[in-house]
């Protein structure tokens, strides 16, 4: 998916109505469910537009983040908490943003003395307008 923290003027910067929103004023746009080039045909890929302000933050990336297993409980670190890290970030400047979240990351895999083994890639593309 690609999540949309809002930070310019105009929070209402959606363009088509399946976009979703929450009061918090991050969006996320989902991707079609297909794989890329393994069929000999293939569908079409949806075309999304949404326009982008000044002070918005977009963000691309892969499941590893959250699906990363560590914490106290041995669980995934799970989508929500992903959101609410990258809407409580996103006012910092990119460089700030992921030293956050490389020390997030490796706090949640080494935590209290026990080490978790990464699971998966583990791939974030901000981007600040």
């Amino acid at each position: 998916p690609l999540y949309i923290v809002r930070g310019g003027q105009n929070p209402q910067g959606l363009t088509k109505p399946e976009l979703l929103q929450n009061l918090e004023g991050l969006e996320e746009i989902k991707g079609d469910k297909m794989p890329i080039a393994i069929y000999l045909v293939m569908n079409e890929f949806t075309n999304h537009n949404f326009n982008v302000e000044k002070g918005d933050c977009l963000y691309l990336f892969s499941d590893g983040f959250s699906d990363q297993y560590g914490g106290s409980n041995k669980r995934k670190f799970m989508s929500g908490n992903f959101k609410k890290l990258l809407q409580n970030i996103s006012s910092k400047s990119m460089k700030e943003q992921k030293k956050i979240l490389s020390e997030t990351i490796d706090s949640w895999m080494n935590y209290s003395g026990k080490t978790y083994e990464q699971t998966d890639d583990i791939t974030v593309l901000g981007i600040k307008i």
